[in-house]
């Protein structure tokens, strides 16, 4: 049956600049959401709007005595439309490809049900006075999200590069590196619903684990993270054609080693608001880096050839 996007793609086309523009602003505005729910989190203000899809009972928007708390959280709750813009632009300008790739096609439709999956685990979390392992999950599929934004802006930046032959033990490194920063991701999420930022300033449960306990392991993780990525960084030295992956390994290390650096600061200074919110952007930033690698690594995951015939009718019109 005929959609509205294939009466459209019939008649228009849009250019691959489109696609790696579009790709590039649902990446950006992904992580920037994560840097918002952390503000949202370390100002108090997860409850500054006390009901969900509105901010309070009869008005849609903030008012006047609810205070700034209910600002932030409305604020954060807009930047979702600014990500539902960006993911829908990148959803048109994919399906108006000539020739249609398919596989990109469904990455981009994959962002736009997670940005739906997210925005109702948001409403749960306030439903549910910020319940600590509603507001993690929350964080994890923030994550999903960052995932399917990254593959997506992967795909639309992908060149024609020389074929190289990586060696087993570097594929299984990748693939280590991942799992171990997955759960280093998770762990901290535990670090943080352990914590004394609850998202609210009343007082809200927390988990029953034990904070330094917890952080500790949440070290650990991320110290075992950082000898993966330099074990794999020995190991591309020496395969010929691998600039790309070391340069993205490299970049990997760096980031890591400066999250290492904000989250022993703020663990050494009673958790300051703001080192909080730039150790959870970093979050992001290791888990965008972490699948830079594992796909400049294994260059496969992702096939060249994917797309309909091409369709001669139509000049580019973007």
């Amino acid at each position: 049956m005929p959609t509205p996007f294939s009466f459209l793609a019939e008649r228009y086309s849009l250019s691959n600049r489109a696609l790696r523009w579009s790709t590039t602003a649902a990446l950006v505005v992904s992580i920037l959401i994560v840097l918002g729910g952390g503000v949202v989190r370390v100002t108090g203000s997860g409850l500054g709007c006390p009901t969900w899809p509105v901010c309070e009972t009869g008005s849609l928007t903030p008012t006047p005595a609810l205070g700034i708390h209910a600002v932030i959280e409305f604020s954060n709750r807009m930047l979702t439309v600014v990500l539902c813009v960006a993911v829908g632009w990148a959803i048109v300008a994919a399906r108006l490809q000539r020739p249609r790739n398919r596989m990109m096609t469904r990455l981009a439709w994959s962002q736009f049900w997670l940005v739906v999956a997210n925005a109702l685990i948001g409403g749960v979390t306030v439903l549910t006075a910020l319940n600590p392992y509603i507001v993690a999950f929350h964080f994890v599929a923030a994550i999903a999200l960052l995932t399917t934004s990254a593959l997506t802006w992967h795909r639309a930046h992908l060149g024609q590069h020389a074929e190289i032959t990586v060696p087993r033990g570097a594929r299984t490194l990748s693939y280590t590196l991942l799992v171990v920063t997955f759960v280093l991701i998770v762990v901290g999420t535990l670090v943080s619903g352990s914590g004394p930022h609850s998202g609210d300033s009343a007082d809200v449960p927390r988990m029953a684990f034990n904070w330094v306990d917890i952080t500790v392991l949440h070290g650990v993780l991320g110290t075992a993270t950082l000898v993966i990525a330099v074990a794999l960084l020995l190991v591309l030295r020496r395969v010929a054609g691998a600039a790309i992956a070391r340069r993205r390994t490299v970049a990997f290390v760096v980031i890591v080693m400066l999250q290492a650096v904000v989250g022993l600061v703020q663990s050494l200074t009673a958790l300051p608001e703001a080192l909080v919110a730039v150790h959870l952007l970093g979050a992001a930033l290791v888990w965008v880096g972490v699948l830079r690698v594992l796909l400049d690594v294994n260059p496969g995951l992702f096939p060249t050839v994917s797309v309909d015939a091409p369709a001669t009718r139509e000049p580019v019109v973007a």
